[in-house]
């Protein structure tokens, strides 16, 4: 137990959410955006990095002079696993939980969208323009989600309560899982993606995991799969996705993560009509900042008391131990 209210760094990138005002009730809030964290961090017990896409720390590192502890308002924390921060001995933790259920019925709806061709509906319908087709059912239809930990499980179990058969892909291959029934090794995808008419990537962005959906996978898809990414978009080459779809090799992906964010206008990516393009905002639902400085304030009061915090992540791993993905 510390004998003083911590102090509580908030890092963002522009206007702070009002949500992030409550955490001054349990701990003195400094907020910083990036170019003021290395004189913010300065004899701060926490960094809450809610602007998680910056590259702010690794500099702000040698001004972390008491830093303890640092909080990633995302479940993945890729971006942070810095050297300097991986070999200390500053725990790290993650905001997982609360995505994970928003972001299964994303990707619910994608896989919808595909089969009904709703986006081509609304395209018809801007242009006024009645055009009978016939769609596809998902019911037997079979799915493939890439990694294994708490939102690939949920993303399961909406894909079966639809349905569809689903397999797993994670670290390590194994069956008889509660969520997946058969689960492959991700260095297996080649072999088994073609299997199946969806493949979801849901894992995390580690070093085995970058690169992972090449032009090797892609070329032993289905041509009628559907690719669909809510993890991070340097899982899958991206030029080589776009050749894929180019021609023919894959009929479809819904994409809210990517290599370069935003998506650059100059991406291909754009003009497809058998893309979904969402600006990383699948597991972003109403109510969604309060959950995530809830789940903040919990572990800020753990901490005060000296007790565990929730969500701590392996930082030789890349994500929280015990959940395989």
């Amino acid at each position: 137990m510390i004998n003083r209210t911590p102090t509580v760094v908030a890092l963002h990138g522009g206007t702070p959410p009002a949500e992030l005002e409550r955490i001054s009730t349990c701990a003195e809030l400094r907020y910083a955006e990036a170019e003021e964290l290395p004189t913010a961090v300065v004899g701060a017990d926490v960094l809450f990095v809610w602007d998680f896409r910056s590259g702010a720390i690794p500099e702000a590192w040698p001004h972390a002079d008491a830093l303890r502890w640092i909080h990633s308002s995302s479940a993945g924390v890729d971006r942070l696993l810095f050297p300097e921060l991986r070999d200390s001995d500053v725990v790290l933790t993650n905001s997982r939980g609360v995505f994970d259920r928003p972001m299964a019925e994303y990707v619910l709806g994608t896989v919808l969208t595909f089969a009904k061709d709703m986006h081509t509906t609304l395209r018809l319908q801007d242009r006024k323009q009645w055009q009978h087709r016939v769609t596809e059912r998902i019911a037997g239809k079979s799915a493939l989600v890439v990694g294994t930990g708490p939102i690939g499980r949920a993303i399961a179990r909406q894909l079966t309560a639809a349905g569809m058969r689903v397999s797993g892909a994670g670290r390590i291959g194994r069956s008889g899982d509660p969520d997946f029934g058969d689960v492959h090794a991700s260095s297996d995808l080649p072999h088994v993606i073609g299997a199946f008419d969806y493949i979801v990537l849901a894992a995390p962005l580690t070093e085995q995991t970058k690169g992972l959906v090449d032009a090797e996978a892609l070329a032993h898809c289905r041509p009628s799969a559907r690719l669909i990414n809510v993890a991070r978009g340097e899982l899958v080459v991206e030029s080589d996705l776009v050749a894929a779809l180019q021609t023919g090799q894959l009929a479809g992906a819904a994409l809210d993560v990517f290599e370069a964010e935003p998506l650059p206008e100059s991406s291909p990516l754009w003009e497809m009509p058998n893309v979904l393009i969402s600006p990383h905002m699948s597991g972003d639902t109403v109510g969604w900042v309060d959950e995530l400085v809830d789940l903040f304030i919990t572990n800020v009061r753990a901490y005060t008391e000296g007790a565990q915090l929730s969500n701590v992540v392996d930082k030789q791993r890349g994500y929280i131990s015990g959940t395989e993905n």
